[in-house]
C-alpha cells in the first residue's frame, strides 16, 4: 500500500558574505537601515520536510507519494524527485506563487540574515486526499507534516473521517501552533514524531503530560540527536536505539527527515519498531555527513554494511531482504 507525505516543498538558497554584518550596522541609524551585501558564494539546494521525506524513501527503493503545492517553478524538482522513485502526480501547482523559499545570508560569526517565502505552501490547504487515494489506493500511512497550518489541519481531520491511519510530525510548525491546534494535529494518530525538545514543547502547549500524549497516540517516536531515538508504547517498555556508528557529522539538516524516511521504510517492510528505528538512524547518518539534505547517495550493499556495523549482523540480514 502506498504512502502519502504531506508537507513542505521549498528551495533553499544559502549565500555567504565574508565580513561581518556587525560592521555595516549604525546603532543610530536603524531605524532608517538599508544595507546590501555583496555575496562569495550562492547554493540553492532542495528542501521542504515532505520532499526531503520522499527522497529518502525513494532511495530506499519505495514509491512515495508527495502531497503538497508547489508553483510552476517545481519543473526541475519534480524530475529530480521522479528520477529517485518520487510519485508526484499529486502536487499541487500554483497559478501565482513560487514555491516556498527560504534566503538566508551568513557572515563568518555564523550571524544571518534570512527571509521565509510561504508562496504555494498556503495553497496546500486546498489538497483534498481522496481523488489522491482514488488514484494510488489506500494508503499504508499518511504522513502529516510541517505544512500550511490550515492545510495540516484539513489533512488531519480527513484522515480521521476517512479512516486513514495517519502520521503527525508537526515539527516546526510547533512554535507557532497553540494548545488547541497541536491538540488537533496529534489526538489519534498511529505515530507522532518529535525531538526531544519539541515533545517538551508539545506537553507544556497542550497541557498534556507524556503519559496523556501517550494514551492519544499510538506511539510515540522521539529523535535524541547524538543519543540515537526512543520509541514508546502505552503500557510496553521503551525502546531505546543508539545512533549509527561511526558517523562524522557535518551538517545536521534535514537529519530528522532522513529518520523518518529511514523508519516508515522499515515499517514497510513489516520489520518491528526497533529495527525500524536502526534503519531510520543508519539513512539519518548519510545526511549529517553532507551538505544538503538530499545530497547523499549509496548502494544496497553499503546501507546494508552499516546496518551490520551499528546494529549486527541479525539487523542486516532482515534490511538485506527488502533492499534490491
Amino acid at each position: 500500500m502506498p504512502l502519502l507525505i504531506a508537507g513542505s516543498i521549498a528551495t533553499d538558497h544559502l549565500m555567504g558574505f565574508g565580513g561581518k554584518f556587525s560592521d555595516s550596522l549604525v546603532v543610530e541609524q536603524l531605524d532608517k537601515i538599508s544595507l546590501s551585501f555583496l555575496v562569495d558564494d550562492l547554493e540553492i539546494r532542495r528542501g521542504g520536510v515532505a520532499a526531503n521525506i520522499v527522497f529518502g524513501l525513494g532511495c530506499l527503493g519505495l514509491d512515495p507519494v508527495l502531497v503538497g503545492a508547489a508553483g510552476e517553478d517545481f519543473a526541475d524538482y519534480r524530475s529530480w524527485l521522479e528520477r529517485h522513485g518520487v510519485d508526484c502526480a499529486s502536487v499541487h501547482i500554483s497559478e501565482s506563487k513560487h514555491t516556498a523559499r527560504f534566503v538566508c545570508t551568513t557572515d563568518p560569526t555564523g550571524a544571518q540574515i534570512a527571509s521565509f517565502y510561504p508562496g504555494a505552501m498556503s495553497e496546500a490547504r486546498m489538497i483534498e486526499l481522496a481523488p489522491i487515494v482514488a488514484r494510488v489506493g489506500a494508503p499504508d500511512y499518511v504522513l502529516i507534516g510541517a505544512d500550511d497550518p490550515d492545510g495540516m489541519l484539513r489533512h488531519t481531520e480527513e484522515c480521521r473521517q476517512r479512516g486513514y491511519r495517519f502520521i503527525a510530525d508537526p515539527s516546526q510548525q510547533l512554535a507557532f501552533s497553540d494548545g488547541d491546534m497541536i491538540r488537533r494535529l496529534i489526538d489519534g494518530a498511529t505515530i507522532l514524531f518529535s525531538n526531544e525538545y519539541e515533545s517538551h514543547m508539545i506537553g507544556q502547549k497542550t497541557g498534556w503530560s507524556p503519559e496523556e500524549v501517550l494514551s492519544r497516540v499510538g506511539t510515540h517516536v522521539t529523535t535524541l540527536g547524538k543519543d540515537g531515538s526512543r520509541v514508546l508504547r502505552e503500557g510496553e517498555e521503551p525502546i531505546v536505539v543508539p545512533a549509527a556508528a561511526g558517523v562524522t557529522a557535518v551538517e545536521p539538516t534535514g537529519v530528522g527527515d532522513a529518520f523518518r524516511s529511514g523508519f516508515l521504510a522499515a515499517l514497510t517492510w513489516g520489520l518491528g519498531l526497533e529495527r525500524a528505528a536502526q534503519v531510520g538512524s543508519v539513512l539519518a547518518a548519510y545526511v549529517v555527513e553532507t551538505v544538503g539534505t538530499q545530497e547523499y547517495s549509496f548502494t544496497p550493499g553499503q546501507f546494508v554494511a552499516r546496518v551490520e556495523e551499528s546494529y549486527g549482523v541479525d539487523a542486516a540480514v532482515e534490511v538485506a531482504q527488502h533492499l534490491q
